[in-house]
């Protein structure tokens, strides 16, 4: 929305008769406090993804983007059931840490088609569903493709492995507008898209911000009974509002991490 400036000593919140979640019990919600953190955006983005993907039990999932939204995704799709997780990314870091976190995955900086590698794991080249947590500010595939900027790219890969009458979850963020574009119609938000073959398959897409208290009770309840570790899963590594530069500048770098900002210490006396 238009409310801005959340990395700050404090911050005003609008509306916070209705927006606030209130957690059962501070001493129990304390010992979790890493985790509850992440049910102000990441986990409820990544979760919209994943049921707006229409992943059920026994679903083979997926998740463009290993970062901390993508792995929210991976983590979601795990909680409703899905048989396979597959993270794609061309950050072999990230996607050794989502390894690491019991998730297939498949690098998009080698030249092995997304199809290729999907086939060598499930046997087939398609998934059921899938989830886009890069957005428009996607790379392209393969050694030569990860050098350059290309924003229709994820949309594009997962319309040509997701299976006919399959449904894609679209969180990653896509614009109107983006100055920095690599051309004249992506800096109007236009884009390259194959909805011939997605049109062709049958396919859903779903879009938009996520609703997030739609989900975030739903979501506390699963932290609170320890169905769900996303700040393992994600890498929550806690910082104060001095390091929030450090961070950032490890965070542009790619680093398997998401950093909370704890101003007040908070964290330390949990």
């Amino acid at each position: 929305g238009d409310w801005t400036g959340g990395q700050a000593e404090y911050v005003l919140v609008p509306y916070a008769d209705f927006n606030l979640l209130k957690l059962p019990d501070r001493d129990k919600a304390m010992e979790k406090i890493r985790d509850l953190t992440c049910l102000s955006d990441i986990l409820p983005t990544g979760y919209h993804g994943a049921v707006t993907a229409g992943v059920g039990p026994g679903s083979t999932v997926y998740i463009a983007g290993a970062g901390p939204v993508g792995l929210a995704a991976a983590a979601s799709a795990r909680l409703l059931g899905a048989a396979v997780v597959i993270v794609g990314d061309v950050n072999t870091i990230r996607l050794a840490h989502a390894k690491a976190q019991g998730f297939e995955i498949v690098d998009l900086s080698k030249d092995a088609p997304l199809h290729e590698q999907i086939a060598a794991l499930l046997g087939e080249p398609e998934v059921d569903c899938a989830v886009d947590c890069v957005g428009f500010e996607a790379r392209g595939h393969g050694h030569a493709g990860v050098q350059h900027e290309a924003p229709a790219t994820v949309l594009n890969s997962l319309m040509g492995v997701v299976r006919v009458a399959g449904k894609i979850g679209i969180p990653g963020l896509y614009v109107t507008e983006d100055p920095g574009a690599v051309d004249a119609a992506a800096k109007m938000g236009s884009l390259s898209i194959r909805f011939g073959l997605g049109w062709a398959k049958s396919h859903s897409f779903h879009t938009g911000q996520t609703p997030v208290m739609k989900y975030n009770r739903a979501l506390m309840q699963a932290i609170m009974w320890d169905r769900i570790n996303i700040a393992e899963v994600v890498g929550v590594q806690v910082i104060s509002l001095d390091d929030a530069p450090r961070g950032y500048g490890e965070f542009d770098a790619g680093v398997p991490k998401k950093f909370v900002i704890d101003p007040h210490k908070t964290f330390s006396a949990a």
